[in-house]
């Protein structure tokens, strides 16, 4: 088992990413923005920099946190888009020694959620991005976050039925706040233990986040590890205890959230704020192990 991090909540810019991995004694980055841009997107002369940069400190990127087939991408969008992300990142995973990539399965359909979800569609093109990535000696690994696979962990079986051998990355942080489509409306939220429960088989990756559902501000209240309803310890102790050697990745959200835009924070706070999560999950992990 190994720890590594969204870095990019620690800093915006590589140099100060590879400060916070250093400060945490950690020797991965999940690299997903760099100064603002996915890496996958980053020009080729950025890019060059940044494996210049990374070599020298002695930094490996364990995972591309990519936004191929993301939230923010619809299933009616043209498959070329999410096919030019797949050959672009293929290359670049390859000059780091990357061997892992998250990706996810579209955003919902929103006005039929629950019903037709172009499944079809939806599998056609993961089988066809799993396959490429295989091709490459790359292992995709599936988010459930707020895209099909996320809707329940229902959903999240049956595309692994009908994408046979995709692995998950397992987020302990998002069924707090999603919408479990599983049950009727109004829908209730999701149970992280219940999802990990039923999806553990096929888990080689962990994302580390953790927060309460507020009702009131129809929001999560990012935490600490093992502070919210992410079911953290429980889940980090089962794996443990079942010899899990995978990594466990961080995303705190609490000085910055990707997606989200509003929250902003200095850039001390971000690289405390990140230090001080890494640091709480060493100390939750020796608390299990003992």
């Amino acid at each position: 088992m190994y720890l590594t991090g969204f870095a990019d909540e620690a800093a915006k810019d590589l140099d100060g990413q590879i400060k916070a991995t250093k400060a945490l004694g950690w020797s991965n980055i999940e690299s997903r923005n760099i100064s603002g841009t996915n890496i996958h997107e980053i020009s080729d002369g950025e890019f060059e920099t940044v494996c210049g940069k990374l070599s020298d400190a002695g930094i490996s990127v364990n995972c591309f946190g990519s936004a191929i087939a993301n939230w923010a991408c619809e299933i009616t969008t043209d498959f070329d888009v999410t096919i030019d992300q797949v050959k672009r990142a293929i290359p670049r995973m390859q000059k780091l020694g990357t061997k892992l990539i998250r990706i996810m399965s579209y955003a919902p359909l929103k006005d039929n959620a629950g019903d037709d979800q172009a499944e079809e569609e939806r599998f056609r093109r993961l089988r066809t991005i799993k396959m490429i990535f295989d091709d490459a000696g790359i292992t995709a690994v599936h988010e459930n976050c707020r895209n099909y696979g996320g809707l329940s962990f229902q959903h999240t079986l049956k595309m692994l039925d009908h994408v046979p051998g995709l692995r998950l990355v397992f987020d302990t942080g998002n069924p707090v706040f999603l919408d479990d489509h599983s049950k009727p409306k109004p829908y209730p939220k999701q149970s992280s233990w219940e999802f990990y429960s039923n999806v553990k088989d096929h888990i080689s990756y962990i994302h580390i986040k953790d927060c309460v559902w507020n009702a009131e501000k129809q929001c999560a209240d990012y935490t600490y590890p093992g502070d919210g309803d992410g079911d953290v310890k429980e889940i980090l102790t089962d794996l443990i205890d079942a010899g899990f050697n995978g990594g466990m990745s961080i995303e705190p959200h609490l000085a910055a959230v990707f997606h989200d835009a509003s929250v902003t924070a200095s850039t001390d706070q971000m690289m405390t704020t990140y230090i001080e999560y890494g640091k709480r999950l060493e100390a939750l992990i020796k608390e299990i192990k003992g």
